[in-house]
């Protein structure tokens, strides 16, 4: 290929560490991993617009298989990409094209989205051969370019919150949708890291009590060309092109590379606020998808390396149902995750991670190994092992479920608690031990090795029915997707009281909001760490849409101006007990058996007649209710300063037939008195608060909580 010397430039030998574009104050290192490579430029432009650029290098040094240079006088601003040469072989898993520029996989910015055209594929499109005949016509005008940055934001003394995860209220949110309709917010910086941190968002969340925010992706992705093609996006974002660079889209910013100081901006005022920033992250596969997707940057740099292939090596291993599976086999493919994950510690100051289809990470060759290599790496790791660490545990794959299969150190989105508490409350034949197992922590899957907090609990994430939608649809509504509603789960665990969708029966709709408190209930007063899906608290709908992964609109943005202020102050209410009663928080499992002598468990199971639950009471799949005490005395945990923690004493009642329920208070060894806090079937709070007697009866109504504190003399 041609190279092209619009100016004469002086280069230096440069260093092979770090991998990607450093500014040192005088110039710039530039350092790329190939091992497979032939040859390597590094292509320089004056604006993001420019289809030529204004200057090619080509790098003559390498170590070991890291190509590097360094060019005195450039500055942060500097707009580049690499082309990379080698053999086009396909069918060995070489697919060097030269005409095609690449983003640098360690780039810290991306100056804009690429616009789509043929010519960002390493293929000739049309060709009989298909991927295997190559093409020449140059993708530089189509791909944006990746920016030298620097790092001089000021963080004065931001430090890590380091909440421990009992104290932990997680809120599943997306920059875009949780900020876009929000009439708080300037409309100038709606949709933007910024609008996350205006005070009106902060203020929200605070309210809520919300402690961590988890934003789905928002590395650098990809829009698929068949979305763009049909008017759609990649909205949700898990599309990843690149590992460092906050995307561009959730920018407010006019500077060249200015999405990251707003970024760490976003990071500081939500930590001064108390709120800890954890970030969705796509390690198992990228933007690039099958033998038939574009060539954008991994895949030209050296697909060999990058990618997990199939014997037949035209051919990607495909966990992920993407396409591709990056090859977290190879070392220096692991050492750029490891990399990018110090970095956002490091630099970007974020307090943890959710790992999507994480199984996949954990896949030595074709098993799902629990102790692969990126396991030990991280725990070996001083700084990404101290920071917060959850699993999505499965992926696509064979054998690829593996809730509470991770090791020590992490948590994992809880899959088995969501069906549970789904199944308990539409009614499905399912025994009431794995309810009571769910509801304290899921003991059968972490108690080996871990504690009640390694299971992240949820009812709802951004992948299925929103809480509202749960409780009216029977079916998944994907149409606006434009796959005749064939993506998306089919089996939903959900129940629509009755009617489907929308519908002006009061009795219906009175019964999906005491069904919505009895999952929100359920969610906040279990052990574990509670996940709210953004916008739940407020009534969120997207009529029945499942799967709005590609649905930048009013199906996935939050409707702030339809808020439901009653579901809300519930909600708040349930996240105050919870933050104030430890009873809730538990950092060590229930032990079922007496305090001391002539006491009573640390928690005991009890039929509506009052009297303890026995073997066989537990394994009829026609039993719906049940109540359960939890012994303030026996939390078993103590204080920083080695003071025991102890709380008031908790009776919750669960009643999930459809009829009303007398149930009767244990006797006064469990509690002489007892007050009602929470009713489910109650559609307002009552301000006077019922009082109970030991022993006596209440009835708590047809598919309801009631939840009792204990009244001290």
């Amino acid at each position: 290929m041609l190279l092209i010397f619009a100016m004469e430039l002086k280069t230096y030998i440069g260093f092979p560490f770090p991998l990607g574009a450093t500014w040192d104050g005088k110039g710039v290192n530039f350092s790329l991993f190939s091992d497979n490579a032939t040859a390597v430029e590094v292509c320089l432009f004056d604006h993001k617009e420019d289809a030529t650029p204004s200057a090619c290098v080509r790098i003559t040094d390498r170590t070991y298989s890291v190509w590097h240079v360094y060019i005195p006088g450039l500055k942060p601003g500097q707009l580049y990409g690499f082309r990379v040469h080698g053999p086009y072989r396909p069918e060995e898993g070489l697919r060097f094209n030269p005409h095609k520029l690449l983003i640098d996989p360690n780039g810290k910015a991306i100056s804009g989205v690429l616009n789509w055209h043929d010519a960002l594929f390493g293929y000739e499109i049309g060709s009989p051969d298909g991927d295997l005949k190559m093409s020449k016509t140059d993708s530089a005008p189509y791909l944006p370019k990746a920016i030298v940055v620097t790092n001089d934001f000021d963080w004065e003394d931001d430090r890590p919150l380091k909440i421990p995860y009992q104290n932990t209220i997680i809120y599943e949110a997306h920059v875009k949708g949780y900020t876009w309709l929000n009439p708080d917010i300037p409309e100038e910086i709606r949709g933007t890291y910024a609008a996350i941190a205006h005070p009106a968002s902060v203020r929200y969340l605070k309210a809520l009590g919300i402690t961590a925010i988890e934003l789905m992706p928002v590395h650098h992705f990809v829009t698929d060309r068949y979305l763009n093609d049909k008017g759609l996006t990649n909205y949700w974002g898990y599309n990843t092109i690149n590992y460092y660079a906050p995307d561009i889209r959730y920018s407010a910013s006019s500077e060249c590379g200015g999405q990251i100081n707003e970024f760490k901006q976003m990071v500081k005022d939500l930590h001064k606020a108390g709120i800890e920033v954890i970030l969705d992250v796509v390690y198992n596969h990228t933007g690039e998808g099958s033998e038939l997707g574009p060539t954008l940057s991994f895949r030209g740099i050296d697909n060999a390396s990058y990618y997990r292939l199939q014997d037949e090596k035209r051919y990607y291993m495909d966990y992920t149902g993407t396409g591709n599976t990056l090859n977290t086999v190879q070392p220096n493919v692991l050492r750029m995750i490891m990399d990018s994950l110090r970095y956002w510690i490091l630099d970007m100051h974020v307090d943890g991670f959710r790992f999507d289809l994480a199984s996949t990470l954990a896949r030595e060759l074709h098993e799902v190994d629990r102790l692969g290599s990126f396991f030990d790496i991280i725990h070996q790791d001083p700084v990404i092992s101290q920071v917060k660490l959850i699993a999505e545990p499965w992926d696509v794959g064979e054998g690829g479920y593996q809730v509470g299969k991770f090791p020590p150190g992490w948590a994992e989105w809880n899959g088995m608690f969501r069906d549970c508490i789904r199944d308990y409350w539409r009614g499905a034949d399912s025994m009431l031990a794995e309810f009571a197992g769910r509801f304290t922590g899921s003991a059968d899957l972490y108690k080996d090795d871990r504690y009640p907090t390694a299971s992240i609990n949820f009812v709802t994430a951004h992948d299925g029915f929103t809480m509202r939608d749960l409780v009216s649809y029977n079916e998944k509504h994907n149409e606006a997707n434009g796959e005749d509603n064939q993506d998306g789960e089919n089996h939903n665990r959900s129940w629509n009281c009755g009617a489907e969708g929308d519908t002006d029966d009061k009795s219906i709709l009175k019964l999906r909001r005491q069904q919505v408190r009895n999952l929100m209930t359920t969610l906040f007063l279990s052990q574990g760490v509670p996940m709210l899906l953004a916008g739940d608290e407020i009534g969120r709908t997207q009529k029945g849409n499942n799967n709005a992964y590609c649905q930048d609109n009013e199906i996935s943005w939050i409707d702030w101006e339809n808020k439901d202020e009653v579901l809300l102050a519930f909600t708040q209410k349930l996240i105050r007990i919870r933050k104030e009663h430890p009873i809730f928080c538990r950092t060590r499992w229930f032990k079922g058996a007496k305090l001391k002598e002539g006491s009573v468990a640390d928690i005991a199971w009890f039929l509506p007649e009052g009297t303890e639950m026995t073997d066989e009471n537990w394994n009829h799949d026609y039993a719906k209710s049940l109540a359960v005490f939890l012994n303030g005395q026996g939390i078993n945990a103590h204080t920083y300063e080695n003071e025991p923690i102890t709380d008031d004493h908790f009776y919750i009642l669960f009643n999930a037939h459809y009829e009303a329920l007398a149930f009767r208070l244990p006797d006064a060894a469990y509690g002489e008195q007892w007050i009602k806090i929470i009713d489910t079937a109650q559609e307002e709070e009552n301000e006077a608060q019922a009082l109970y007697r030991c022993g006596e009866k209440l009835t708590a109504a047809g598919r309801s909580v009631v939840v009792l504190q204990q009244k001290k003399k």
